[in-house]
């Protein structure tokens, strides 16, 4: 019996040790909200989130300071507010708005992308803006 032990107890010692080099030349792991900033977000607010994108000079209005939202709201990060004006599906028809409505970008990118294939659209515009919410949550200035 003890023979039989002898060559499991070695291969499972041999894949424990494969597993910890291969986890030595991952990358970190994903971070769906920052890759998210990143993309949509960080051209105007900068990639600190200070507001200081590279495409501020050629804004009408200067974008938030997102590092500040909580302080500026007793401590609080404005979740739902956050998540509409991102979405951007309360917006009239008509009228200005200085952020793109990324909600709408998100569901036609996503239709390009899925195509005929099924996928729950409304789900997964969802998870991309929570996942940026936690982003910035993650942001805020302490």
């Amino acid at each position: 019996m003890k023979n039989a032990l002898t060559p499991l107890c070695f291969a499972a010692g041999l894949s424990l040790l494969a597993g910890a080099a291969l986890a030595q030349g991952r990358p970190a792991t994903a971070d769906p909200g920052k890759r998210e900033f990143d993309a949509n977000c960080a051209s105007c607010h900068g990639t600190s989130g200070k507001g200081d994108g590279p495409l501020v000079p050629f804004l009408t209005r200067s974008p938030p300071d997102l590092t500040q939202l909580a302080k500026r709201n007793g401590g609080v990060l404005p979740m739902s507010r956050l998540y509409d004006v991102i979405d951007g599906a309360e917006v009239p028809a008509h009228g200005s708005r200085d952020m793109p409505v990324w909600g709408r970008d998100y569901r036609v990118k996503d239709a390009e992308y899925f195509m005929e294939a099924p996928y729950n659209a409304e789900a997964h515009v969802r998870a991309r803006i929570l996942g940026l919410l936690e982003y910035i949550n993650r942001i805020q200035a302490k």
